[in-house]
């Protein structure tokens, strides 16, 4: 009943609001709702009078029908066909039933308190998420840092291993000049 009295309020707030947006006319404020009455009233005593609009009024229904788009599709298509149709169809509807089937097992699965708390656990793994793609960049870093020690540590032994060659070089250039200046004396 209250919500009745609402919608009443709220219809008459509208008609209200629309009666403003008409405005004022040449012989004053005009009440739209009395201009609408009478206009139905004119209207009634026009199809009182007129047979043949009485008629029109009665087919109304028939015109709407005739109007639906589906109107066309009923009576064009006989049944045998449409039976054929949905027979060209039967693959797709019975798999359609048996995942149908599957889903109705399933419903106290998705219906259980694990499913249901999924929405809480999205802030916990939007964190952890997050930690995740700190942690990918620290190993990247780490990675990069690595990178670069190990082209040091390149380096440093190969030039180790060039002076290495070069004072092996020396030695041996030493060694075999002490050798032969014994020989020489």
């Amino acid at each position: 009943m209250a919500a009745g009295a609402v919608e009443l309020q709220r219809m008459q707030w509208r008609l209200e609001e629309l009666e403003q947006r008409v405005g004022v006319g040449a012989c004053g404020p005009c009440k739209v709702a009395d201009e609408v009455g009478k206009v139905q009233m004119a209207l009634s005593n026009i199809t009182g009078k007129r047979e043949r609009i009485k008629i029109l009024f009665k087919k109304i229904e028939d015109v709407i029908k005739y109007i639906d788009p589906q109107y066309i599709d009923r009576m064009a298509v006989p049944d045998a066909m449409k039976l054929q149709f949905i027979l060209a169809d039967k693959q797709v509807i019975n798999s359609r039933a048996a995942l149908l089937e599957q889903v109705k097992n399933l419903q106290p699965i998705l219906d259980s308190a694990s499913i249901q708390a999924v929405p809480d656990h999205a802030t916990k793994l939007q964190r952890l998420s997050q930690i995740h793609i700190q942690q990918q960049e620290q190993c990247h870093d780490l990675t990069d840092d690595v990178k670069i020690l190990l082209e040091d540590y390149n380096k440093m032994t190969l030039l180790l291993s060039k002076q290495f060659v070069q004072w092996n070089e020396i030695l041996t250039r030493l060694e075999t000049a002490k050798e032969e200046k014994p020989a020489a004396e």
